[in-house]
């Protein structure tokens, strides 16, 4: 792997504005959102809402993504994808969610995920994953991919192969009346074949008008999943696989979270609508 210094937080630029013109999720300025109580079953018109929404944000992700390069700022990423969405009508559903304060994610190297846009400047041989989420028309759209910077390390560029196809994957056995835990088994095991450690504690989600419905998505073999899939169901699948350890510590700025031995993760994520015969993936560009 990389003999890459670990990551080290830098320094953040002032908050991003949202024209007030453009709706606002109800969490924004509260300490967090309110309960969902409604179905994960989706009507139709919701699901179109969710098209749109989850375009804008694999397109917002998409323009931030070419501008990945050694010496660029994360905080320079988050600039473009805010802009991206902001252009099109959309408030990035990150910015003001529990707090946090910009309008993206964006995980480097060690980080799992939460990693927060700052002054960081990214390497030659990093990784770094974007994840991006769009709110719009009342509703929610979520994204991430992880990216290579310069040359990277054969190591580093097979595990963001094969986090990149686990949810390929997963994707491939969502069907109506299976348990959610068939995602997780599928997951789980193709990264054992690989010595992949797989991230648990953090999940897929629900999401509809609410960013993080109840309904939780593993990524590993979970007993507990029981719940059975539906046509009209909505959530998101977004595996993380590390290089060791699936054990993690937090920063202190309460939202980064890096892998305990610090080995190198990565992460992609779909939004994605149970079908009559399979799924729809909605966040594509």
């Amino acid at each position: 792997m990389s003999g890459q210094s670990l990551l080290v937080p830098g320094k953040l630029s002032p908050t991003r504005q949202v024209p007030a013109s453009i709706p606002r999720p109800e969490y924004v300025g509260k300490p967090g959102p309110a309960p969902y109580t409604g179905s994960e079953v989706q009507d139709a018109e919701t699901v179109e809402k969710m098209r749109i929404a989850s375009r804008i944000a694999a397109r917002a992700m998409d323009e931030a993504a070419k501008a990945v390069a050694p010496g660029v700022t994360t905080d320079e990423l988050d600039r473009i994808a805010h802009e991206y969405m902001v252009d099109h009508q959309a408030y990035p559903s990150d910015l003001g969610y529990r707090g946090f304060p910009k309008s993206l994610c964006t995980s480097v190297n060690e980080v799992i995920c939460h990693g927060i846009p700052d002054s960081t400047e990214l390497r030659d041989g990093d990784i770094v994953n974007l994840d991006v989420t769009a709110f719009i028309h009342g509703v929610h759209g979520d994204c991430n991919a992880t990216y290579l910077v310069g040359d990277v390390d054969e190591e580093s560029r097979l595990l963001v192969e094969r986090t990149r196809e686990s949810l390929a994957r997963a994707i491939k056995v969502v069907r109506p009346g299976r348990q959610i835990n068939v995602i997780g088994r599928v997951i789980e095991s193709y990264a054992k074949r690989f010595g992949y450690g797989v991230v648990r504690d953090f999940t897929g989600h629900g999401i509809n008008t609410s960013f993080h419905s109840g309904l939780i998505i593993p990524h590993y073999d979970d007993p507990r999943a029981t719940t059975l899939m539906r046509p009209g169901m909505t959530f998101t699948i977004e595996p993380m696989l590390t290089l060791g350890t699936h054990t993690w510590d937090q920063w202190d700025d309460g939202w980064t979270v890096v892998t305990k031995d610090r080995k190198r993760t990565a992460q992609f994520e779909h939004t994605l609508v149970v079908t009559a015969d399979g799924a729809e993936v909605l966040t594509l560009p």
